[in-house]
């Protein structure tokens, strides 16, 4: 079958290839033909090497298909059954997921699946990114990384609800906890920038400004609810106008910069919430003096994976689309075949896209 696969960190194009195969399932697995996968900025992230993966490894970890085959054990889905990939599956059996009630945080089955071997070419065994791997036309996954959907439902929208919507709506319901009649700003209007503007939105914000460098993007920003949008050097008279020149109730950084996270948390008022959605280096450092912490009272949180539990929020996420509250199909600009799978990483290089779709 074909593939998109990544040779070594640090390579700018995938090599796309057609003598890919499965491993063989276990019985716990199940394999998912994938009709659709998006090209996320943490795709990008991996060939870079912000996000640590091991190599070779097929690319992509946000698509949708059907499923294929079934191992002996999977009770939850059959063939046939039309899912969404979860790119960090919670197990339903640790303290995160039964305790804290943070499924999202659950890590007992992410680390194994990213180190184990998915795919084989030749006699070389391949990984897959996240232990995903959707720039393939079939994955193999175990039975907790897919949540089973409405037939009806399209794939390719489907598909981005698997991380960019999930991300950036989740944050800013989930994790920041946007409140109705607040003042937010979201920095970054790539797909996560744009979900979580929409997720501001959903959340009854009144005042929603988007940031980003790239002067067309702040059209985009306005026409999935930003009230105004600015670049960065206009931030500040933005901020002015809020609570009396305070700031912003919220902040959501969607970039992985430590300087927009420091502008970010700059941009909230006393005692506002500033949310880290976007994935940094692990070598960078983002720095705070210590009196401010105590005297500005600013709440610093991240949010991974939008603080969600995907088995009900992946159907939120659905359910908002299909009333017409979270516009999911206006979010991908442009379809395309794997084999373009290189000119769309360049476009999420250069910042010109919100999402561009794969269809298998």
């Amino acid at each position: 079958m074909r593939a998109a696969v990544l040779r070594s960190v640090g390579d700018t194009t995938l090599e796309v290839c057609d003598d890919v195969d499965l491993i063989d399932p276990g019985p716990g697995d199940v394999v998912v033909d994938i009709t659709h996968t998006g090209v996320c900025h943490s795709d990008l992230s991996v060939m870079n090497g912000t996000i640590p993966q091991h190599v070779p490894a097929v690319l992509g970890h946000e698509g949708a298909g059907v499923v294929a085959e079934v191992g002996d054990a999977v009770t939850s889905v059959s063939v046939g059954d039309h899912v969404i990939a979860v790119w960090s599956p919670p197990c339903g059996g640790c303290v995160y997921c039964l305790v804290h009630k943070r499924p999202n945080l659950c890590a007992d089955l992410q680390f194994g699946i990213m180190l184990r071997s998915h795919f084989r070419q030749g006699g070389a065994e391949l990984g897959a990114m996240c232990g995903v791997g959707t720039f393939a036309e079939r994955t193999l996954l175990p039975e907790q990384a897919v949540v089973r959907i409405d037939p009806s439902v399209p794939l390719e929208t489907a598909a981005l609800v698997g991380c960019g919507v999930m991300t950036g709506v989740g944050a800013a319901l989930n994790t920041a906890k946007v409140a109705p009649g607040s003042s937010v700003a979201v920095f970054g209007v790539g797909g996560v920038g744009v979900a979580a503007i929409q997720g501001a939105r959903i959340a009854g914000a009144a005042e929603i400004v988007a940031v980003d460098r790239n002067p067309a993007k702040l059209a985009v920003a306005r026409s999935f609810g930003a009230t105004e949008a600015v670049l960065p050097d206009d931030l500040d008279a933005a901020k002015a106008e809020m609570n009396g020149g305070q700031g912003f109730d919220y902040a959501l950084e969607c970039i992985g910069r430590p300087a927009t996270m420091r502008a970010a948390y700059d941009a909230v008022r006393r005692g506002g919430t500033c949310c880290i959605v976007g994935v940094g280096r692990i070598e960078e450092q983002v720095s705070f003096s210590a009196f401010e912490f105590f005297f500005n009272e600013k709440n610093l949180v991240g949010s991974y994976y939008g603080g969600a539990d995907v088995r009900v929020d992946f159907g939120r996420m659905l359910r908002l689309a299909e009333a017409g509250r979270l516009d999911l199909a206006g979010m991908i600009d442009r379809r395309i075949r794997l084999e373009d799978v290189n000119e769309a990483i360049e476009a999420v290089q250069a910042g010109d896209v919100v999402r561009q779709v794969i269809e298998l």
